[in-house]
């Protein structure tokens, strides 16, 4: 005659032993999406915890297997056991909670619903990482790179268009010779003389003299694909920005804008009559520009 032990295995799924069936069910696909091996590699301790989830949802969820647990506990579920020989029946026991492991039904359903597929993924290549720099151009543009790693070996990468700052690139295979398999790189963007980006916007800084500014102009901007024409509004002011739509950067579909910022440039030298053509626009702009200007 064998004891009544504790019930672990409800424990294990965190529900009480009166849990119906879907509570059961319920409580382990909320573990296994959290503790499943494939979201949580090279984590041992973690890979223990999802097969004693495991091991107890096997044996809940199938109703003689609950059945024997809930009068003889972890025994009742070693194989050959029988209740009405003696137990085992001349086989010998020594099976534990981890042997419960692989043999109930449903697993491989849950495992589809929450994961695409019942068969665990295969872990991680190794790895080997490092870091790029590239130039601006390059990154919005696309490139492809020959990088030389510390043990001489060349590799070839390819960059493609609208790589951003801080985007991570895997080359598979490309670092076998360092004594791992793949080779993952983190991208740092140099900074461009007049570009800056936002996302897939760009802005350029685009400088303007005063008689352009004043009385508009037809001057040459740069872009990504090329320079175009753009009509400078008269009496444009320093700082105002023009949007030229689909003139940004392009990643995949997406482009980005291009946004133009006018820096109204004073001449560099003097004399009495730039003096005088200063003090009359001067003269023309009405009250004081800082009344509002507040910390």
């Amino acid at each position: 005659m064998f004891r009544r032990v504790a019930t672990n295995l409800y424990q294990e799924l965190g529900v009480n032993k009166t849990a119906s069936d879907e509570e059961i069910r319920k409580a382990y696909r909320k573990l296994a999406a959290k503790l499943h091996p494939d979201r949580n590699q090279d984590d041992p301790e973690n890979e223990a915890r999802f097969k004693r989830i495991t091991a107890a949802y096997n044996a809940l969820s199938d109703p003689k297997k609950r059945k024997l647990y809930d009068q003889y506990g972890e025994v009742g579920l070693k194989e050959g056991f029988n209740p009405g020989h003696g137990g085992f029946g001349g086989f010998p026991g020594g099976a534990g909670f981890e042997d419960i492991f692989g043999g109930g039904k449903g697993v491989g359903d849950i495992f589809g619903d929450l994961f695409g597929g019942g068969r665990r993924r295969p872990k991680r290549r190794q790895e080997l990482q490092s870091e790029i720099t590239v130039e601006f151009v390059s990154a919005v543009r696309g490139a492809e790179l020959e990088l030389g790693l510390q043990d001489g070996q060349r590799v070839k990468v390819r960059l493609p268009p609208g790589t951003g700052d801080g985007d991570k690139l895997r080359v598979k295979g490309g670092a076998e010779q360092s004594g791992a398999s793949d080779l993952l790189l983190t991208v740092r963007v140099k900074p461009h003389p007049f570009f800056t980006r936002d996302g897939l916007d760009l802005t350029v800084d685009v400088p303007l003299t005063a008689s352009e500014a004043h009385l508009g102009a037809k001057i040459d901007v740069p872009t990504t694909t090329g320079s175009v024409q753009l009509k400078v509004p008269a009496l444009a002011q320093s700082g105002q920005l023009l949007r030229l739509r689909g003139k940004g950067v392009t990643r995949g579909e997406q482009t980005g804008d291009l946004y133009v910022r006018f820096l109204v440039r004073l001449p560099e030298r003097t004399s009495p009559e730039i003096e005088a053509a200063v003090r009359l626009l001067g003269d023309a702009t009405p009250g004081d520009l800082r009344t509002n200007l507040k910390f």
